[in-house]
């Protein structure tokens, strides 16, 4: 085959998370890894994500775990651009072209770019003390700010906040998390999970504040020094900004792809352009059932994306319809939720193992919809399995602790 007729043939990826390394995978099992250009804006291969905000900032000597050694990328015949972000897309060229000067010509493209921190305004980009947490680069950062800082002030009580505060907590410092909304984890889990997290915190030695307002931010020489926190001044030792993600959407924008709070796809991951895909974190995509729109950032729905691309890329397309499912450690805390959370219904509890472990099993009418589980792994896998099965047992039959829930599949 000539080099020409090669470069046609070209899948460019761009992107380093855990949705460009699900796909570099599929496409290797598939003996397609030959065509497979890789393009990350990191220097770092695509490593795990998740123990960023936990085992990684505890331990100095910890190195972030990728995902695949970099001889697996070389025998599987990938090329990889690493430290050489994508610039630009030419549709009509079907063209990447990257930092560096250098061009990748695609048959297909997949778009795989994630998120970026949401920041505020009023605190500029580069002070000192103040944190952001995506990359293993901010982690390395905010390890070392650990070591140094007495108190860490986290902004937003969101997963990556508490798992963060909670780590931080079991280092010694003082750490108090300030959130604007009335409950912890206000878009994630339900207000009994949220009492629950935030009683087992408080008894921890976490300071929470729920339902403040933030201003007056103060900066002198490079450092955030003070802030207000409901109309009253408090100083500043060290602060995470942990306030949610905005998706990496701005290469789909420049050329021309639909775009709406993440890179529009169809239900097998093509955007408005047929040759061009998107998944995981930045890509909005229509859920199964309802069909409604959702943009989800969890590393199964990456993983699982990539494999639809991938087989729609191989042309074998099928439409996505993987059960969401998420986790987060917090300290001695683990919280793992399979579904999507309904508007309205019925909550039911059924207690777990231990005495602070339980699950929430959500009904709308007589569908099981969602579970949540506190502590409580062996209730989490069966649910998945029972929501995947399109099972829904009668609410007093899953509340009952006799029951084994793998009897009801």
């Amino acid at each position: 085959m000539s080099s020409a007729l090669q470069a046609v043939q070209n899948i460019v990826v761009v992107g380093g998370g855990h949705a460009a390394a699900a796909l570099c995978a599929a496409l290797a099992n598939a003996g397609e890894a030959h065509r497979v250009h890789l393009v990350c804006a990191e220097a770092a291969l695509p490593y795990q994500r998740p123990p960023l905000s936990k085992a990684y900032l505890k331990n100095l000597d910890e190195q972030h775990q990728p995902h695949r050694a970099e001889t697996w990328y070389a025998e599987a015949g990938i090329r990889v651009h690493r430290a050489d972000p994508a610039q630009a897309i030419d549709r009509a060229q079907r063209i990447v072209t990257l930092q560096s000067g250098i061009h990748l010509p695609y048959r297909q493209l997949v778009i795989a770019t994630g998120t970026r921190a949401r920041r505020l305004a009023a605190i500029p980009e580069g002070l000192a003390n103040v944190a952001l947490l995506r990359s293993s680069e901010d982690a390395l950062r905010l390890r070392s700010q650990l070591v140094a800082a007495r108190k860490l002030t986290v902004l937003g009580g969101g997963f990556i906040g508490l798992e963060v505060a909670m780590t931080a907590l079991g280092l010694g410092l003082e750490v108090e998390v300030l959130e604007a909304a009335p409950r912890l984890l206000a878009r994630s889990v339900s207000p009994e999970v949220a009492e629950h997290v935030l009683r087992h915190h408080e008894a921890a030695g976490l300071i929470v504040r729920l339902g403040v307002r933030v201003d007056e931010f103060r900066i002198e020489a490079n450092h955030l020094v003070a802030l207000q926190v409901d109309g009253i001044g408090q100083s500043i030792d060290l602060m995470l900004m942990g306030i949610g993600a905005e998706p990496e959407t701005a290469l789909a924008e420049a050329a021309g792809l639909e775009v709406d709070n993440g890179i529009l796809v169809d239900a097998h991951m093509a955007t408005s352009d047929p040759s061009i895909f998107a998944v995981g974190d930045c890509a909005r995509f229509p859920e199964a059932k309802s069909g409604q729109r959702l943009r989800l950032e969890s590393v199964q729905n990456a993983t699982d994306q990539a494999r639809c691309a991938a087989a729609s890329l191989l042309g074998t397309p099928h439409p996505y319809t993987a059960l969401p499912w998420f986790w987060s450690e917090q300290g001695s805390l683990r919280l793992q939720m399979a579904g999507l959370m309904p508007q309205g219904g019925l909550r039911y509890r059924r207690p777990g193992p231990g005495a602070a472990s339980f699950s929430i099993f959500h009904y709308l009418g007589e569908q099981l919809a969602c579970v949540e589980s506190v502590n409580a792994p062996m209730d989490h896998m069966m649910s998945r399995k029972l929501l995947e099965a399109g099972k829904s047992p009668a609410p007093d039959t899953v509340c009952d602790p006799q029951v084994p829930l793998k009897s009801l599949l």
